[in-house]
């Protein structure tokens, strides 16, 4: 998933309607997945999720992209082949099995692979009882290593979204957790110390320790080459009998580094409001685009999330197959989490004065916060709220509301969403959150949003082997 290995091939015929299409992918055995159930329902101990659950892309009918799904289909699944080069301007791929594949169009979603300890000068971090969670294979890896230390203790590297998940899965397995990030506080990305200061209370009642402030530096191993302790950087030894890593992915640009327009700052591909790269003939999708976010006034961004990557490919789709058709992506940033009996979720951006509101003292809580620029919403959070105030948080980032008065707002609380969202949109040609605003090509936008690494769009069929 996290490696260049996947491609979608489209045939036309001169109708131009989509006949047969082949997607080619690096895992042996296992169609292409959405990664968001590694994290959660993967790691329970009892009815944990297992595909073909998660063969899915949520928001199209929900089938099951299962090998049976691409037959039924016409689309041929070839498993087991990945892309090691590409040539744009010849518009040529080479895959491992030696294959020169030409295309007319090509769609880059080779995702993003997990930072490694290595990366960063830390030795001994190939250890066996080491574990990262970016696929199927990382998932079934950390299964296997709780089930070897019930009762045991375990490290946890990084403060953001893995580290978070998975020191509540690791909980919820009877392990003990000590999670250990350079941050003030968890979420630093996303989270005020406010909103930090409530998930950080509610992990130490479940038995979590934190360790702020500072980093891991080496480890002492067993003579099988076990971590047994974690070593941070003032010398104190945290006892270890697994350690789980998260701290960050980098997208899976080498590709085309070189040959495509990259954006530095965001560390993607570079693309247009159509997903289109420098090169006319080529798109990116998901975590590996950086593209023009119009709530932010075009600013460019680079998004790690699901959500987006379901999204930009549907665009990519249709900006493919009804280019006239299609208007420049008009997506609203969203993030989410589930973790324990907790649920949260973020819209827009963090800049800007922020406001908190609701209880944050309750064991069932429902609290949030604003972001206010410039008179205007830029951003909410809410936790424990329904479908009904989500999406009225939402509608509120969406339209940039306007804040009149900071101290009703604060007052008000979630009822300034759920007013404002009740209130008729102030340009009636604004589209609804959460629905595209261009045309939706069913069969063809399930495959390229489900597919996660590389996926190359053909009207005809050029092979031969080198």
């Amino acid at each position: 998933m996290a490696t260049h290995d996947v491609l979608l091939r489209l045939y036309e015929d001169d109708k131009y309607a989509v006949t047969k299409a082949m997607v080619l992918y690096l895992k042996r055995h296992v169609a292409p997945y959405e990664r968001p159930a590694l994290s959660k329902g993967y790691l329970l101990p009892e009815g944990a999720a297992r595909l073909p659950g998660f063969h899915t892309c949520v928001g199209a009918n929900d089938e099951l992209l299962t090998i049976k799904w691409y037959k039924e289909q016409g689309i041929e699944l070839v498993l087991g082949t990945k892309v090691i080069s590409a040539d744009v301007r010849r518009k040529t791929l080479l895959t491992g099995t030696g294959e020169t594949i030409s295309y007319k169009t090509l769609i880059i979603a080779t995702g993003a692979r997990a930072l490694k300890l290595q990366e960063f000068g830390i030795q001994g971090s190939d250890a066996s009882n080491i574990c990262y969670l970016r696929n199927i294979d990382d998932a079934d890896k950390l299964v296997n290593a709780m089930k070897l230390c019930p009762g045991g203790n375990a490290v946890v590297i990084g403060g953001g979204y893995i580290g978070m998940e998975c020191a509540a899965a690791l909980v919820t397995n009877k392990i003990r957790v000590t999670m250990v990030f350079p941050e003030k506080h968890c979420m630093g990305r996303l989270f005020t110390p406010k909103i930090a200061e409530y998930y950080e209370n509610y992990y130490t009642s479940k038995g979590v320790t934190f360790v702020k402030g500072t980093v891991l530096t080496s480890f002492e191993k067993d003579m099988t080459g076990k971590v047994t302790a974690v070593i941070l950087k003032d010398g104190k030894h945290l006892p270890a009998d697994m350690v789980v890593v998260g701290i960050g992915i980098r997208a899976n640009t080498s590709l085309f580094e070189g040959q495509l327009v990259m954006s530095m700052e965001n560390g993607g591909i570079k693309v247009n409001g159509q997903l289109q790269t420098s090169d006319s003939s080529v798109y990116a999708v998901g975590d590996v685009a950086a593209f023009p976010i119009k709530l932010f006034d075009g600013d460019i961004r680079r998004l790690e999330h699901v959500d987006s990557a379901r999204r930009t490919a549907r665009h990519a789709v249709a900006s493919i197959l009804e280019p006239s058709k299609t208007r420049e992506i008009d997506y609203l940033p969203f993030f989410y989490s589930r973790v324990f009996t907790l649920s949260w979720q973020f819209y827009g951006d963090n800049v800007g004065e922020v406001f908190h509101f609701g209880d944050f003292t309750s064991s069932s809580p429902r609290f949030g916060a604003y972001w206010v620029s410039k008179g205007r919403i830029a951003g909410a959070f809410l936790e424990g709220g329904s479908r009904d105030e989500y999406e009225a948080i939402s509608v509120v980032v969406w339209r940039k509301a306007k804040v009149a008065n900071i101290e009703e707002l604060e007052i008000q609380g979630l009822a300034f969403a759920i007013q404002e969202s009740q209130m008729e949109a102030p340009d009636s040609g604004l589209a609804m959150v959460g629905k595209p605003t261009y045309a939706w090509h069913a069969t063809v936008g399930v495959v390229a949003a489900v597919s996660i690494a590389a996926i190359g769009y053909w009207y005809g069929r050029k092979r031969r082997r080198w």
